[in-house]
């Protein structure tokens, strides 16, 4: 396999299962865009969007069309406890590049705690000591990265702060950088934090009503609503 090929390389409505665009989530602009005129993803692609953009909804998704469990894990791992995600990934067509890997893994932050569960009670004979739930949430997050990010393949998250804290996200993004830099392998990830969507050579959307639009980390609504509330926290505060 090609270093510069990626698992996925464009990602379109589904030509033999077409989404109806009159249902949810379809009626989200950033799906709609997608649905119409597709996606092309590089290495790193970084959604950052308010709560209900549908970020989440389109990472989902596509760890659904790439052969993952919503709920997270590897395409091995298809485990479930309660169905949530919506029916986008049905709809999703996934163009590979050829000979590209397809190995991958979704981490999905609010749903560890089961992930965590069914790792612990179906261990692997490679790795059968490894108890998440007995260290703190951040540090196993962080130890399931290091432990499966090993090889090429394309890492799905959505929302990883909930489970680091400011030196987790920059530990995370050591990983992620180093990941890329190997070449074959592919990020996409959803997120709140302006540390995470600093990724080096991520191309970053910002998802909202407008749909999906390509901007710079610094013109980000985040960024500069973080940088504004750093400066003078006692300006905001007075207002809630």
């Amino acid at each position: 396999m090609s270093i510069d090929s990626v698992p996925i390389r464009r990602i379109v409505d589904h030509p033999l299962v077409p989404m109806p665009r009159g249902d949810w989530p379809a009626t989200l602009a950033p799906v709609a865009q997608i649905l119409d005129a597709g996606l092309e993803l590089g290495p790193a692609t970084v959604l950052v969007g308010e709560n209900g953009s549908g970020k989440s909804t389109l990472v989902e998704a596509v760890a659904a069309a790439y052969g993952l469990s919503p709920e997270g894990g590897s395409t091995g791992a298809m485990h479930s406890t309660r169905v949530s995600e919506s029916v986008l990934g049905e709809h999703l067509g996934i163009e590979r590049d050829i000979g590209a890997t397809r190995r991958g893994y979704f981490l999905r932050a609010e749903t560890m705690h089961g992930l965590f569960t069914y790792l612990e009670e179906n261990p692997s004979s490679s790795r059968p000591d490894m108890s998440f739930h007995e260290v703190s949430h951040g540090e196993s997050f962080l130890d399931l990265i290091v432990d499966r990010f090993k090889r090429q393949g394309l890492w799905l998250l959505d929302e990883p702060e909930s489970a680091l804290s400011f030196s987790g996200c920059l530990s995370l993004l050591g990983i992620l950088k180093d990941k890329l830099a190997e070449g074959g392998s592919q990020v996409i990830l959803s997120t709140h934090s302006p540390l995470l969507a600093a990724l080096p050579g991520a191309t970053i959307y910002e998802v909202g009503d407008w749909g999906l639009r390509e901007t710079a980390w610094e013109d980000l609504e985040l960024v500069r609503s973080w940088r504004s509330f750093l400066d003078a926290p006692g300006r905001f505060l007075r207002h809630l």
